[in-house]
């Protein structure tokens, strides 16, 4: 064979990978494509797997739940889609004073396509109660470093974080840069920050910044040992919290039962945990420790009204993050997975394209 034969013959094999690939990823956004708008049909806070509990480095139990790909979704007989699914697994961690349910618009979106890993973090949700000395950022990151370990063993991972979950994300990138680039092929930052936070935003949305700098930390701390009497106030002033969620989490006019929806979860956390957790925000400072994520794909995604995380701060993350890439949802807030889920989902899409090229050049 002449040497211009076997270099075409080693072109042409070079071609026909490279199309088969393309069938692939074509095949897989077709299927996600089509499952676009299946969380509108299905009821908030309906959507479990089998609960698997994770026990953190402290002794807290974390409630995980794993939503594992389904081969007859994935690949048919196609063994090779299914071993391209199957090797990646997307890590969702949640907000403040939220729950893993907060990811509904996402986890409908991807059920079955691809291997999904929810936790409530600690004191949230169906987890354990943490003490509140370890009621901080950096914990969280330990805790999510366990969830790994324990729910996600071998293969590739994306994370996606929204809120306190992106600061989760930021904390193990400070503690364990090497993951990135390594076991972490994918970051999604929504609605987050790596510092500069105002903590009486999250808890005083209603009062001049001066004011709420001034008295938010001595006032929470001081409603932090009536917690109960506070949580009873809550219920009883139920219409003001739902006016007040719809301020504080939504930019634009949305249906009421999303507001319902957060409200809910927001109600559920007690008052004591939405105190234990306040004084870490006002310290966290970890902008210099996002340069890791320059190793991988990263999607940062934001409101433009977001009032908690204003949009500055991911584009302070975007200038920092080497290679990402910054999602500006107009006129949405700060719980923009929701309000904007149809443009978040298809921002997420292209960022597990992206993490999956990663995957295929190793």
């Amino acid at each position: 064979m002449s040497t211009t034969r076997r270099v075409l013959g080693v072109a042409a094999g070079a071609v026909g990978v490279a199309a088969a690939g393309t069938v692939l990823r074509v095949a897989q956004r077709r299927r996600i494509i089509a499952r676009r708008g299946v969380g509108d049909a299905t009821a908030f806070g309906s959507l479990r797997s089998q609960p698997l509990t994770v026990v953190a480095d402290d002794g807290v139990p974390l409630h995980v739940e794993v939503d594992e790909l389904d081969a007859a979704v994935t690949g048919g007989k196609g063994v090779r889609a299914r071993r391209r699914h199957a090797e990646l697994t997307v890590v969702f961690v949640h907000g403040y004073a939220l729950n893993q349910d907060s990811w509904h618009f996402q986890r409908a979106a991807y059920r079955g396509l691809v291997r999904t890993v929810f936790y409530d973090q600690r004191s949230h949700g169906r987890s354990g109660r943490s003490g509140e000395e370890h009621a901080n950022i950096e914990q969280l990151g330990h805790d999510l470093l366990r969830v790994l370990d324990v729910a996600v063993p071998e293969g590739p991972v994306v994370l996606v974080g929204h809120s306190m979950g992106g600061m989760t994300i930021v904390a193990l990138a400070e503690e364990h840069p090497e993951l990135f680039g390594d076991r972490v092929v994918g970051v999604g930052l929504v609605g987050t920050t790596a510092g500069g936070v105002d903590p009486h935003r999250m808890v005083l949305p209603l009062l001049p910044s001066t004011v709420g700098g001034q008295f938010a930390s001595r006032l929470v701390a001081a409603l932090a040992r009536g917690h109960r009497t506070v949580d009873r106030f809550r219920k009883i002033g139920h219409s003001v919290a739902l006016v007040a969620t719809d301020e504080l989490a939504f930019g634009d006019a949305v249906p009421s039962r999303y507001v319902e929806f957060v409200d809910e979860m927001l109600s559920a956390t007690p008052f004591g945990v939405v105190a234990d957790f306040f004084p870490t925000f006002g310290t966290l400072e970890k902008f210099e420790t996002v340069h890791a994520m320059s190793r991988v794909p990263t999607a940062i995604i934001c409101g433009t009204r977001d009032k908690l995380t204003p949009i500055e701060h991911s584009r302070k993350l975007h200038s920092m993050i080497e290679g990402s890439t910054l999602l500006e949802c107009d006129g949405a807030g700060h719980m923009v997975m929701l309000e904007r889920h149809d443009q978040v989902n298809a921002e997420l899409d292209q960022l597990l394209a992206a993490a999956g090229d990663l995957v295929d050049q190793r």
